[in-house]
């Protein structure tokens, strides 16, 4: 048994420990249940706090986000804050840190509503993401059912923007590594890849949100793309994304997702060889999202597809994009007063590409099952415990098996 497990299993019992003499529901509520109003109603402050632990420390990087944290061991604390300039103008910003590192702007953009007998905003700075549906909610509290994320949104693939490779037989050599990926083109420090899209960062640009029911549509036009956000452009070019989701029945939510936008840093692109063809090095991504809910009931799924294009540089050539799909089905169901049991199955795929040995899927495809339950403390005070199963066919460790748990707050 390695060192992290023997932690997990110390830590996760001790954490079930603490949860057993918190609150009940029902009980009084001695915490903040609800965003702080200052200054007449023109500052509204909300927080978040959450401690996860979990009974492994992934040495196969299953969980590991593109700030090189483990989703399962984590403490995270965040603070948002809306200030109202008028009737129609507001900032909006969240500060975050995670594992105690530096604090880091999640969020930081100006809403302007031009008129206020109608549903249309503009949002301008380091806005909500325009794809997707797992993003977009704030996935606070309530709001997620596990303590995992789906793959689509945390898995690292071995693809990165300031390095790439120079042939198929570059990129089948990184298969399951997502976590140090090298190549001999730009960068050639290992350095952690991109997820499909990412969850831990927003993007910056501009944003046009149109929401009356039964119609909802957003569209951004921003400096980085759906795997790497940016706040300063890297490489001259800008990302168009947009959703549209559709209400037709109460409790139900079908969601369509595009994006398109250049991916390659131009350090990169300006010193590829002269022969190398100069084409659209961009991320192109598709999805497509479901949600239902009556009675005790909660479903969800949500499907990715998403292609990037890599210079031809030498044989065997990526002559073709890569590409990557996902899929995720996830349930809720409500036990009792407080008390819910939930599941998640997840699964990533990837294209095949011709080596000079073989032909295979550019990365290792990779598979998870999260299953586990929940209870309410307090109405924003939560307590989950979760199993977790992740397996793939390439990468120095294969399989992960993880209890874990977690204690999250919110207001």
């Amino acid at each position: 048994m390695t060192d992290g497990s023997r932690r997990g299993l110390v830590i996760v019992p001790a954490v079930l420990a603490l949860a057993t003499f918190l609150p009940r529901p029902g009980a009084a509520q001695v915490l903040p249940s609800e965003p702080i109003s200052l200054v007449g109603g023109r500052l509204t402050i909300g927080g978040e706090a959450s401690v996860s632990t979990s009974s492994s420390d992934d040495p196969g990087w299953f969980n590991y986000t593109d700030y090189a944290h483990n989703a399962l061991r984590m403490v995270r604390l965040g603070i948002t804050a809306d200030v109202h300039l008028g009737s129609r103008v507001s900032v909006l910003g969240e500060l975050r840190t995670e594992n105690w590192d530096r604090l880091r702007p999640y969020a930081l953009y100006l809403r302007v509503r031009p008129w206020t007998d109608h549903p249309f905003d503009v949002q301008v700075g380091r806005i909500p993401p325009s794809f997707g549906a797992f993003a977009r909610r704030n996935y606070s509290g309530d709001d997620n059912p596990l303590i995992g994320y789906p793959l689509a949104y945390q898995y690292l693939t071995s693809l990165r923007s300031d390095a790439v490779p120079a042939s198929a037989d570059d990129l089948l050599r990184m298969r399951g590594r997502g976590w140090r990926p090298s190549f001999p083109i730009g960068s050639t420090a290992p350095s952690i890849g991109s997820p499909l899209v990412t969850a831990f960062q927003w993007d910056t640009g501009v944003q046009l949100h149109w929401g009356p029911d039964p119609i909802d549509v957003t569209g951004s036009v921003t400096t980085g793309t759906l795997s790497e956000p940016h706040v300063q452009d890297n490489n001259g070019g800008k990302q168009i994304a947009a959703r549209v989701a559709w209400r037709p029945v109460v409790g139900l939510i079908l969601g369509v997702s595009g994006a398109h936008g250049p991916y390659i840093a131009t350090s990169i692109t300006r010193n590829l060889p002269p022969e190398v063809p100069r084409e659209d090095f961009s991320q192109q991504a598709f999805g497509f999202d479901a949600e239902y809910s009556r009675s005790y009931w909660l479903v969800r799924s949500e499907g990715i597809f998403s292609a990037w294009r890599l210079p031809a540089v030498r044989a065997p050539f990526l002559h073709n994009p890569v590409r990557a799909w996902s899929m995720s089905v996830e349930g809720r169901y409500k036990l009792g007063p407080g008390l819910f049991a939930a599941g998640r199955y997840d699964h990533l795929g990837f294209s095949d590409i011709q080596g000079s040995t073989a032909t295979r899927p550019w990365d290792a495809p990779v598979t998870r099952i999260e299953t586990g339950g929940g209870y309410y403390l307090l109405r924003n005070l939560i307590f989950k415990i979760t199993y977790q199963h992740d397996w793939r066919d390439a990468g120095s460790v294969r399989e992960l098996q993880a209890w874990s748990a977690q204690l999250q707050f919110w207001f």
